[in-house]
């Protein structure tokens, strides 16, 4: 009889999951993407909200709260109401940099929240105004070195990725030039099209139509690997910069406690957008890679969060650079 009680117990939770899961979502769902509008992270956010209303059959609609590299955003998820009607589209920096960058984060990227699914891998490439005197990265470096005083970058905000990004070029290259923050890429990337700053390592989803209009000029892609768009730009490792890798990715994450039953149809939902040539194609003319079947679980990505505050802890540390 004793043994029996808890089974039914476990019986009765498992039909309430199902019945959440099957009645999910019956009103819009709201995607927060913690960055301003136009943005890498807002591109491939609205690519996925316009596909996912279709597969839901509710609409997703896009809210871009900037602020602090992406923490006020993913803060405003993480003390959401966790009803599977708030989530949150967060990169590699919300979810990972600025647990080192920031002395006091505003949440535990590893417990304030519930992993849904990884959605892509995305490059960080590094431009320069189009009138730049340097062509290949060694040109770059050593223009860089001579000219460090009076040389700019811009970033989307201090603790952004383009921010920690261009930290660790500036260690690897051995130089200290002046970052200026922006609200947001867009804006940034505005002032380097007309010359007033030198370059930023922006993700390669917005940096690609510039680059393709002649608006600013590539140097170096700064992941692993060359990007299929640009597939004669050689990598900053391939050009001497054996240890630099910023590449970036981005995944749905909803608030701590949301039922198991809503973030396991929120991840069908996803893969199944992640499947469309749509989205596919789309992912892939801005230069980002939709992640593998067996990366998009649950399970995945609340192991891969924690792993990858551990790797980005080791050269933030090392940079000595911290936001308060």
């Amino acid at each position: 009889m004793w043994r029996a009680i808890p089974t039914a117990v476990f019986a009765a939770l498992a039909l309430m999951n199902a019945a959440v899961a099957q009645d999910w979502p019956t009103r819009p769902v709201t995607m927060v993407v913690p960055y301003a509008a136009g943005g890498p992270i807002d591109t491939i956010g609205r690519i996925m909200a316009a596909r996912l209303s279709e597969v839901l059959g509710q609409q997703v609609i896009v809210e871009n709260l900037a602020g602090a590299g992406g923490m006020t955003g993913a803060n405003r998820v993480a003390k959401a109401r966790p009803d599977g009607y708030t989530v949150l589209l967060a990169s590699s920096s919300v979810l990972a940099e600025n647990q080192s960058l920031y002395k006091k984060p505003l949440y535990n990227a590893a417990t304030d929240f519930a992993p849904v699914s990884l959605i892509a891998d995305s490059a960080r490439i590094l431009i320069t105004r189009k009138n730049f005197p340097a062509n290949t990265l060694a040109e770059f470096i050593a223009y860089a070195k001579a000219h460090q005083a009076t040389m700019q970058y811009a970033s989307a905000g201090a603790g952004s990725g383009l921010h920690i990004c261009a930290v660790l070029l500036n260690m690897a290259m051995g130089t200290n030039i002046t970052h200026v923050p922006y609200r947001g890429s867009a804006p940034a990337m505005q002032d380097l099209i007309a010359g007033r700053i030198d370059f930023m390592c922006d993700q390669i989803s917005t940096a690609f139509p510039q680059i393709k209009a002649g608006a600013v000029k590539a140097i170096a892609t700064l992941g692993q690997a060359r990007v299929a768009v640009l597939a004669d730009l050689a990598t900053a490792q391939e050009q001497g910069l054996a240890d630099l890798d910023c590449n970036s990715w981005s995944s749905l994450v909803f608030p701590a406690g949301t039922p198991a039953a809503v973030v396991r149809r929120l991840a069908e939902a996803t893969s199944e957008a992640l499947n469309s040539q749509v989205v596919r194609e789309r992912f892939e003319s801005v230069g980002v890679t939709v992640v593998a079947p067996e990366r998009r679980s649950p399970d995945y990505l609340a192991k891969y969060i924690p792993s990858e505050i551990a790797r980005w802890a080791i050269p933030i540390k090392a940079s000595g650079v911290s936001v308060e």
